[in-house]
C-alpha cells in the first residue's frame, strides 16, 4: 500500500491521503498524496489494465531535505515542480503505483 511505503520513507506517520480537513500539518517534513489520474489499456473494448498516477507531495522547511530524494527513487516516480509557499519548499511528484 501506498501509505505504508511514504511512512517509510519519512520515517514518520506524517504522511496524509488527500488534504486532511481537521488535522494541522505543522510537524514537518510531511508528505501528502492523491489520486491524480488513472491510465487504463483497453483490449477488445474493455479495460484490461489501470495505473493509478498519485500526485505526491513533500513539504518540509528545508530546500535541501533528503526526503525529497527518498521520493524521486521510487519505480516510475518523475518529478513534476518546486515552489515555496509560507516558507516552506514544497516538491511534487507524479507517481504511478
Amino acid at each position: 500500500m501506498l501509505q505504508v511505503v511514504l511512512e517509510e520513507l519519512l520515517e514518520s506517520d506524517h504522511v496524509y491521503f488527500q488534504r486532511p480537513g481537521n488535522i494541522l500539518m505543522d510537524d514537518y517534513p510531511v508528505i501528502r498524496y492523491e489520486l491524480d489520474d488513472v491510465n487504463q489499456t483497453f483490449a477488445d473494448n474493455l479495460p484490461y489494465r489501470s495505473d493509478d498516477r498519485y500526485q505526491v507531495m513533500v513539504i518540509t522547511r528545508k530546500p535541501n531535505d533528503p526526503v525529497w530524494r527518498r521520493v524521486l527513487a521510487l519505480p516510475k516516480c518523475s518529478f513534476e515542480r518546486r515552489y515555496v509557499a509560507d516558507n516552506l519548499h514544497h516538491f511534487v511528484f507524479n507517481l504511478f503505483f
